[in-house]
């Protein structure tokens, strides 16, 4: 029991100041509960609404990846400049310092790899999730392929039902087949279906024409994909249109951790989605980082 000592009857009850009422930050999730509303204030900076998410989670189909051989050489040194790390559950155990506190967005699917038949995937337990502390489990959905819309639709599905039960948000990540578009049609359905299905927010691809209309018929924020390597400049005017057009940050991994100098990239593309740095002063800021 508390010392009663000195004990002081409560009088500043504030009566005449109606107590405040904060709107959420973030598009589409006001209806959210605490605890997804808590994760997402982690992942994305409440100051700007905006994230810029670090993505090395490639091996889980395809290994070692170019830059990805030795993530503790490659990626730990990185990991301060992030606002979110997107990982699997493996190299989170193995390899990123548990003292970090920078939030975790988990890979919670596995299944096929670049060898067999791609998105064949099944999801993780939900309680291995939960000891890991992340903030937010990733769960990919191919849109438009025969063989695995069904199955990865139905691993949303149950990962949101999960997420809802303990409070955990999901990314839903479009994916991209040898046979799916890659245009702001095919995106805007994959990304819609995402949201719809319940998805706190979507990682998907930027399009040149369009994808102002992708951003605007998605109810939850966008997040984009860096996609394959790029030289730095068009890197980062890629990220610059996609903040332009609409969208709530990057997730990136091969145009960070396989430039030439991948903290002076992090420090660039950070620049730009949270500062409003256009294209050409990130790319001087990022030589002048070299």
């Amino acid at each position: 029991m508390a010392d009663m000592d000195g004990f002081k009857d409560a009088a500043a009850y504030g009566i005449g100041t109606p107590q405040k009422n904060e709107a959420f930050f973030l598009k589409g999730n006001e209806n959210q509960g605490w605890g997804v509303k808590n994760r997402l204030s982690r992942i994305f900076n409440p100051k700007t609404g905006h994230t810029v998410m670090l993505a090395f989670d490639h091996g889980f189909i395809m290994g070692p990846t170019s830059g990805l051989e030795r993530i503790d050489l490659t990626i730990n040194p990185l990991v301060e400049y992030a606002d979110c790390l997107m990982c699997t559950r493996g190299v989170l155990r193995s390899v990123v310092p548990p003292t970090t506190s920078k939030p975790v967005c988990l890979r919670t699917d596995g299944g096929t790899t670049i060898l067999t038949e791609l998105n064949l995937n099944r999801v993780y337990d939900v309680e291995d999730v939960i000891r890991l502390n992340v903030s937010a489990m990733a769960v990919m959905v191919a849109c438009g392929d025969k063989a695995s819309e069904q199955i990865t639709t139905h691993n949303l599905v149950h990962t949101v039902d999960m997420g809802a039960k303990y409070g955990i948000p999901v990314l839903g990540v479009t994916a991209v087949g040898k046979d799916m578009a890659r245009d702001a049609r095919y995106f805007g359905l994959a990304t819609r279906v995402c949201a719809e299905n319940g998805a706190s927010f979507v990682k998907t691809y930027y399009t040149e024409e369009g994808f102002e209309k992708v951003v605007a018929q998605c109810p939850v924020p966008i997040v984009i994909a860096g996609g394959k390597k790029l030289p730095e400049d068009k890197a980062l005017e890629l990220a610059y249109k996609a903040i332009q057009a609409g969208a709530a940050g990057v997730d990136m991994g091969r145009n960070v951790f396989q430039s030439a100098k991948p903290l002076a990239m992090m420090k660039a593309i950070s620049a730009v989605v949270h500062q409003g740095l256009s294209a050409q002063d990130a790319f001087q800021l990022y030589n002048d980082e070299k």
